[in-house]
């Protein structure tokens, strides 16, 4: 039973909290700098480089074997360096890591205040 006592200890206690919030918030963080990479940045990259899909760009090493071509069954699917699948994973990256960045800067900032008795 004290093992049970510990772990209920532990799973009320702030710091785990913290952890289950920053979690859950870091996943819809994750949502949405996704659709501001896949449905804002791409697009007009994109057009800028003359309507390319970004996220499809590839550059293919080997063709899709197809076995059946009238089941649409493959035998050994294609093999491809996945170039915009990358560049959108960077930039999701680089969004993130600015978003962490200003977060800590604004926290330590916060942190770092002296806190100023009012003048008598």
């Amino acid at each position: 039973m004290k093992i049970i006592e510990e772990f209920k200890a532990f799973a009320v206690k702030g710091n785990a909290m913290d952890l289950a919030v920053g979690v859950i918030i870091g996943a819809a963080f994750g949502k949405i700098v996704n659709s501001i990479v896949q449905d804002l940045i791409n697009p007009i990259v994109g057009m800028l480089i003359g309507g390319v899909d970004l996220s499809r760009f590839q550059v293919v090493l080997k063709k899709a074997v197809v076995a059946d071509p009238a089941a649409n069954i493959t035998a050994a699917p294609e093999v491809a360096i996945k170039i915009g699948s990358f560049l959108n994973m960077c930039i999701e990256f680089f969004i993130v890591a600015w978003a962490v960045f200003l977060l800590v800067k604004g926290l330590n900032k916060i942190a770092n205040m002296k806190p100023q008795l009012p003048k008598l």
